[in-house]
């Protein structure tokens, strides 16, 4: 069997989980935890990817999503305002898990919408870093 490729996507400001608002996100940075991860599944090749630019998400998503067996998105902020990426993520073949740290439906009234979530499929909210895990899991084991 070929190995499986997931493609973790982290929208704008993820770059500061850690440092932004530890009391929401925690102040365990994201990049050593996503090294981590990928290093535990050492059967699957998981590649990882950040921008605080909408088009290079969606660039992210057309270049990956017909060739990975899956897609890991935090959206960040776009979550609740980008048609644009949410056309992206219907446009691709691959499954995409959406991931949040915090429950969005707990948040601000602004938060609680996903215009993105409709098609994904799957979203995983409030598990905080372990959330990320959680995906690839899911997502290794209905491809396996």
């Amino acid at each position: 069997m070929a190995t499986q490729r997931i493609l973790i996507l982290n929208g704008p400001n993820l770059n500061l989980v850690g440092v932004r608002e530890p009391s929401v996100y925690g102040s365990a940075s994201l990049d050593d935890y996503l090294s981590e991860l990928v290093q535990s599944y050492s059967d699957v090749e998981v590649m990882v990817q950040q921008s605080n630019h909408e088009g290079d998400l969606i660039d992210a998503l057309h270049a990956h999503g017909f060739s990975v067996d899956g897609i890991v998105i935090n959206p960040g902020g776009y979550t609740h305002t980008s048609i644009a990426l949410r056309d992206a993520i219907a446009a691709i073949q691959s499954p995409v898990v959406e991931v949040h740290l915090s429950n969005i439906h707990a948040r601000e009234d602004f938060r609680r919408q996903s215009l993105t979530a409709p098609v994904c499929t799957a979203v995983i909210s409030g598990l905080g870093l372990s959330g990320y895990d959680a995906a690839v899991r899911f997502l290794t084991r209905s491809r396996a």
